[in-house]
């Protein structure tokens, strides 16, 4: 089942995917906000696809398609749920945009925004978390505006370009999804 937001959809991932996250993953500009910067071909997402389709279902990797014309849609990235904690009801999301024309355009709150309503309306998760290197001021202000509270930082946890960043902490919990958004209507 396809989850819809404005201009995205999330899907399964499927194999045909895979030559464009490579293609993505070999731009550094992308690369760099990712837990890791060593070069990936093909080999090595066949290999991750294999293990993710072992994963519970909830957990698998997500495709993001972008809304470009009349029924017709793009691949851009990916996006889903990771760490789940049934019992606590949380989990860890992220999300990737690939190619740069597609940057700034509005598709990251979008992304967020279908994921946390699958998170919550769905998986009935009450609290959402990240991790954000302290550089990537593009993706702080996509969590800060969509609701997401700081918590705290991991000091000095991520190594990029010649020194160690702080790893920063964000959540937003179902009440507060809730307050800002209400629930979905559907």
């Amino acid at each position: 089942m396809d989850y819809f937001g404005e201009k995205i959809r999330l899907r399964a991932i499927e194999r045909e995917d895979l030559p464009r996250y490579v293609a993505w993953f070999g731009d550094a500009a992308v690369s760099e906000n990712l837990s890791t910067q060593l070069p990936m071909g093909l080999v090595h997402e066949e290999h991750w696809y294999e293990e993710n389709l072992k994963l519970p279902l909830e957990q698998q990797a997500l495709a993001v398609d972008a809304k470009i014309g009349r029924g017709k849609w793009e691949h851009i990235g990916g996006a889903g749920f990771h760490f789940i904690d049934k019992r606590n009801r949380l989990a860890e999301c992220g999300l990737l945009i690939g190619p740069r024309k597609h940057w700034h355009k509005g598709y990251g709150r979008d992304i967020l925004l279908t994921l946390l309503r699958y998170g919550f309306e769905t998986l009935n998760l009450n609290r959402v978390q990240l991790w954000v290197m302290e550089f990537n001021a593009r993706a702080i202000h996509l969590y800060e505006k969509t609701g997401f509270v700081r918590e705290g930082s991991m000091r000095e946890a991520h190594f990029h370009k010649g020194r160690y960043w702080d790893m920063l902490l964000y959540s937003i919990l179902r009440r507060e999804w809730e307050a800002r958004y209400g629930a979905s209507k559907e």
